[in-house]
């Protein structure tokens, strides 16, 4: 089987041959048909962060495909059956986060293209119990990128507890960030969206955002400020000045919701605002595997849609590239 593999966080990422691998107990090995490529792939490949992968590895935590066999001990999952494999590729199911519905904080867990190989390949394994069934009607290229970039900014809008009529900034309209417009308006959010690129806020202007803010020709600190602040600002672009933006647009009681995982990995904001306006910032690490049912209950019922484009896992250096310019409108998703 084709696999990209990152061999070296100072060399692009290798297409090899490697023997296709056998599920064990409580694995279902999973032919791909889509993966989505997500910025977190990219930090795994050049070691951005703190903890970094153990070489080699295969990057990729949307995966979607079809269960091809399966391991020892496996009833839950039936050959034939498709599948998402997430970023929550393993969680020890004791803790009190795994048991209290927070499983994505299990301090056990091992992560999909980070810790196990992930889903840029033409086959993989998966443990049964935490990939995800993909329903009728969903497209594999749709599947993919809900299975990250939808989960993660559904999960974001819950816990930011938007209501009915309060102003939600999403800030970066790319791969998440046209996905977060959708949830907030679902939500019931009145849509501020910020970026770059007209092209994106051209996007989040047909999915229903009401106020465009391009960041490069205007304040959008004041912009907003203008129009009465934010109550809830969700950071999906990963600089530490959009982050300390966002802070400075909320109006008081607002909340910012932290996503973006920057490789610089500090922002600077008011301690004094944040007490006086009684501010909240909140981080936010995707969702359980129920989050994915119910996001991908959403898009089957025709409540959300998906704008990406695909390549072949061959290019995959190239779409590397492509996201890191900042010109991807949506997600970048191959197809195996």
């Amino acid at each position: 089987m084709k696999s990209a593999v990152v061999t070296s966080f100072k060399a692009p990422l290798e297409i090899v041959d490697r023997d296709t691998p056998r599920p064990s107990t409580g694995e279902v090995l999973v032919r791909l048909e889509t993966c989505g490529l997500c910025h977190t792939d990219i930090h795994a490949a050049h070691g951005d962060w703190p903890v970094q992968p153990v070489l080699p590895v295969v990057p990729g935590h949307e995966g979607i495909g079809i269960v091809e066999e399966l391991g020892a001990g496996v009833r839950d999952r039936h050959v034939g059956d498709r599948v998402a494999i997430a970023w929550l590729g393993e969680a020890c199911g004791e803790c009190r986060y795994c048991i209290d519905g927070r499983e994505t904080l299990c301090e056990s867990q091992k992560n999909s293209g980070y810790s196990i190989d992930g889903a840029f390949s033409e086959y993989a394994v998966a443990s049964s119990k935490y990939v995800v069934a993909v329903p009728d009607g969903i497209s594999s290229i749709d599947a993919a990128p809900l299975s990250c970039a939808g989960l993660t900014t559904y999960k974001a809008l819950k816990v930011a507890q938007v209501t009915p009529t309060e102003r939600v900034g999403i800030f970066g309209v790319g791969g998440l960030g046209h996905l977060a417009v959708q949830y907030a308006r679902i939500m019931g959010g009145t849509v501020v969206a910020v970026d770059i690129e007209k092209t994106k806020l051209d996007l989040a202007a047909e999915l229903g955002a009401e106020q465009l803010v391009n960041a490069l020709e205007v304040d959008p600190v004041a912009t907003i400020q203008a129009e009465g602040g934010l109550d809830v600002a969700v950071v999906l672009a990963a600089s530490p000045r959009v982050f300390e933006q966002a802070f400075q647009s909320l109006r008081r009681g607002g909340r910012l919701i932290c996503v973006a995982l920057p490789a610089e990995g500090t922002m600077s904001i008011s301690i004094f605002d944040t007490v006086l306006k009684g501010i909240s910032v909140i981080g936010t690490i995707v969702g359980t595997r129920q989050d994915l049912v119910e996001v991908f209950a959403l898009h089957a019922a025709g409540r959300t849609r998906v704008v990406a484009e695909t390549r072949e896992l061959v290019e995959v250096n190239e779409a590397m590239a492509e996201v890191l310019s900042g010109k991807v409108t949506g997600r970048l998703v191959f197809q195996l």
